[in-house]
């Protein structure tokens, strides 16, 4: 009961930061929201299931360019909602092939897919005469922080109700050994789908907020693979297989970044790296599995 009762605190806190807070707190609790709800995504498909991908950049990215493309024609929210729609189609249309392979051939492939969609809308926008879109007139910092917000615990909450759910149990079968999962009847294919599709889709709702937050558009930058890099090393940090784990990885690599940026901002990829090769070494359970197991010792 405690728990719960912390979350909801939590996120009542967070909510009142616009109205506590400077535009500095401010800017970091969107970021942090953010990266919450990156993450939290990228554990359906990759924590649960076992199919590490380095291409979710692609809905993100996927989101902001249909935010681009429908500014001023259609209110902001419709747009975000559209992101999110667009996001979950595309990964419904790149699932069914690339979800065929696993291992570092999935790892490659979902990598190379974002690389490829990155420099298709390069090619669009060439040929339009585009070379970086500005957006004018979106809503205030304040607002898009609470909508960031909102997609953050959403996605928290989804991923917790799914990691206990039936559901979940068989993307973790699947995780564990596919062929044994298929041979009692889990149905595989249709689970990771669904999966890949569901972890598309707030992503691509958060690429259509932070378009407009940066009010610019530039794909190489929108589609950059460090998008994807960084929620797979704030996965590890935190732990990839339950809602608390990318809270605690978010957390720690947004400090990490402001600290660094603000004194060596040179050293905080280096830092990043050296993290991620550590845990993957030493701790691979992640933070949140280190604190269960101390709490599990102790009692």
């Amino acid at each position: 009961m405690k728990a719960p009762l912390g979350l909801a605190a939590a996120v009542v806190a967070a909510a009142a930061l616009p109205l506590l807070g400077s535009d500095y707190a401010v800017g970091i609790g969107l970021s942090l929201a953010m990266w919450v709800a990156l993450t939290q995504s990228w554990v359906l498909i990759s924590g649960m299931a076992g199919y590490v991908s380095l291409g979710h950049v692609v809905f993100y990215g996927t989101g902001a360019y249909v935010m681009v493309l429908a500014w001023q024609q259609y209110p902001p929210w419709l747009a975000v909602l559209a992101g999110g729609i667009a996001a979950g189609v595309l990964a419904l249309a790149i699932g069914w092939p690339v979800l065929r392979v696993r291992g570092p051939s999935f790892v490659i492939l979902t990598f190379g897919v974002a690389e490829l969609v990155k420099y298709v809308v390069v090619n669009v926008e060439g040929a339009l005469g585009r070379f970086g879109r500005v957006l004018f007139g979106g809503p205030d910092l304040q607002t898009l922080y609470w909508a960031m917000l909102g997609l953050a615990v959403a996605a928290s909450v989804l991923t917790y109700v799914v990691r206990r759910s039936r559901f979940g149990g068989g993307l973790i079968a699947i995780r564990e050994d596919e062929d044994a999962a298929e041979a009692v009847g889990i149905p595989a294919a249709k689970l990771k789908l669904a999966a890949f599709a569901l972890s598309a889709v707030i992503p691509g709702m958060v690429g259509a907020i932070m378009v407009m937050r940066s009010t610019y558009f530039e794909p190489l930058q929108v589609f950059s693979p460090v998008v994807s890099f960084t929620i797979v090393t704030m996965a590890v940090i935190g732990g990839s297989d339950d809602a608390p784990g990318p809270l605690f990885g978010a957390a720690f690599l947004v400090v990490l970044a402001e600290t660094l940026w603000s004194t060596l901002p040179e050293a905080y990829m280096i830092a990043q790296g050296a993290l991620l090769i550590a845990f993957v070494l030493f701790a691979p359970d992640g933070i949140h599995g280190r604190l269960t197991a101390r709490r599990a010792r102790s009692g």
